[in-house]
């Protein structure tokens, strides 16, 4: 699919409509080239997958081989309907469940961020998967895993040791796959949470763009409910967080996580909260692309996942769309056509510098006197953030 290369791309995070990502023990390749139909059907260019890192690498010593090569079969059938493919590496963690090889629990537990012979580990399995989607054309960028920092607190770290993981590995990537993006993604605790011990600057200054995940459960939607302005533009205002604390000006920003998690977003404004929401930040200069979470709904006869995390989908288990799916399909087919609109911009300046003060994160964090006024500002035009000279 040629794209113009001043839009931003569209995708989607896939979840395999037929047993979650628990398919990848039982690959059904049929299975797969339908969930991805659908997705090319919505007009998407992307795809997000997730190879489960204990599949692949159970014993430290052993990759298997039959794993890579359904993965990379998943990303051929990306391929035949037009869809290009990041692959996340180190899950890790999805939708609730952390998955981890025993080699790293009970009598071996150790820390994924600090201990030598389990980064050694890591470190041969990115190698090898990241070789081995590198031989794909379509493959286009590899993440190191999904929302990382999830795994603290229940393997140590602190600043330094989660900042030179995430270098070291991404070292890795790039030797293996010197073609391809290598990206590094943590959820927005990193932003807000003053002692979480992966920071701001690893979001602007690690891996080739920045990544940003974006969820009103946060505490959000409860500053002015699912249609209010805080919730619209929660996208827009942690691209702006990204854009102000990276030290290059010119420094792509990728919306890799957004969706309609209920109650927060009731099922009958679904369809109005994504296209206002993708309205409210599609035209930001810096923003690489949009990626939907999640394709596909959890069938919930898969049981003890949080409630929320059933319905995500653009389709349900039985492949029908849901008023996300048409409403996301809607504005990408409009903003393809007229394009993105520079816009008029103010700025503000921000009470903390993010590079320097992340012990005060909880400033800027939702809700806080910094965050509402950028919200009242963001009504009437684009608001660039600056920190304190």
């Amino acid at each position: 699919m040629l794209l113009d290369p001043v839009l931003p791309r569209f995708g989607a995070n896939y979840v395999p409509s037929a047993g979650w990502f628990y398919s990848w023990l039982d690959y059904d390749a049929a299975a797969v080239r339908r969930d991805l139909a659908d997705l090319a059907a919505l007009g998407l260019d992307h795809v997000r997958v997730f190879p489960i890192w204990p599949w692949i690498q159970p014993n430290r010593g052993i990759i298997r081989e039959r794993a890579i090569s359904d993965l990379l079969d998943t990303i051929d059938a990306a391929a035949e309907v037009g869809l290009s493919v990041a692959v996340d590496l180190i899950q890790g963690h999805l939708s609730s469940f952390d998955f981890l090889p025993s080699w790293v629990l009970t009598w071996h537990r150790a820390s994924l961020f600090e201990d030598p012979i389990v980064r050694d580990g890591l470190t041969a399995y990115a190698e090898a998967v990241a070789r081995a989607v590198a031989t794909r054309p379509n493959v286009f960028a590899i993440t190191l895993g999904n929302e990382v920092n999830n795994l603290w607190p229940d393997s140590t770290t602190t600043p330094e040791s989660s900042t030179s993981w995430a270098q070291d590995l991404l070292v890795t990537v790039k030797k293996a796959a010197p073609d391809v993006l290598a990206l590094h993604s943590v959820f927005d605790d990193a932003w807000y949470k003053p002692n979480h011990p992966f920071l701001p600057v690893d979001v602007v200054d690690l891996g080739e763009l920045s990544t940003v995940h974006s969820w009103v459960f946060n505490g959000v939607s409860r500053v002015d409910g699912p249609l209010g302005p805080a919730t619209l533009t929660h996208a827009d205002y942690l691209v702006e967080l990204a854009v102000a604390t990276s030290t290059d000006p010119d420094r792509p920003v990728w919306l890799q996580e957004i969706g309609v998690p209920g109650p927060d977003i009731p099922v009958d404004l679904q369809a109005e909260f994504t296209r206002r929401t993708v309205e409210a930040v599609v035209h930001n200069p810096a923003l690489f692309g949009i990626t939907w979470w999640s394709s596909h709904d959890i069938d919930r006869r898969l049981l003890d996942f949080p409630d929320r995390e059933y319905d995500l989908g653009l389709f349900t288990v039985d492949h029908q769309r849901k008023p996300a799916a048409d409403a996301l399909a809607e504005v990408i087919a409009e903003i393809r056509s007229t394009g993105v609109q520079a816009q008029p911009a103010t700025t503000l300046v921000s009470p903390v510098d993010l590079r320097t003060e992340p012990h005060r994160r909880a400033e800027i964090a939702p809700g806080s006197p910094f965050h509402l006024s950028w919200v009242a500002a963001r009504a009437h035009s684009a608001v660039r953030i600056v920190f304190p000279a």
